[in-house]
């Protein structure tokens, strides 16, 4: 017997990464803002948009750099224009895994972390009326 799940939506999206300071550099210049910080317990959060949840990257002994797998979990955010977004990467020195592709909605740029989560950055142009105001 099934059971509807009421969810009421999303918390923090939890990134492994082996280094925190390491990890902390490269999405800041990403553009992630830090809301908060604790080397102690490993952790930082990171902002994204006006949401209060982020993105909490937590650092574990022992996981070292790696390519993303294909195929895995991948977290999109909704952004303006993701392929203003991908030029705004690749300013950073951080390179797209792809150029920007189309969808049904809109476009997608993604990106990995050298822990091999992926981050993706996704637009409605296409469906203007989908998008977040």
């Amino acid at each position: 017997m099934s059971h509807e799940l009421n969810v009421l939506g999303f918390d923090n999206a939890l990134l492994p990464v082996g280094d925190l300071a390491e990890a902390v550099a490269f999405y800041e210049s990403a553009g992630f803002p830090v809301k908060f910080r604790l080397d102690e317990a490993g952790i930082a959060l990171l902002g994204v948009g006006k949401e209060t949840p982020g993105l909490l990257l937590r650092a574990e002994d022992g996981y070292g750099h790696r390519p993303p797998p294909w195929p895995a979990a991948r977290l999109w955010l909704e952004v303006a224009d993701a392929r203003a977004v991908a030029d705004g990467m690749a300013a950073a020195g951080i390179e797209p895994l792809d150029p920007p592709f189309s969808t049904s909605t809109g476009y997608v740029v993604e990106i990995a972390d050298p822990w091999g989560n992926v981050v993706g950055f996704t637009d409605y142009l296409k469906r203007p009326e989908l998008a977040r105001s």
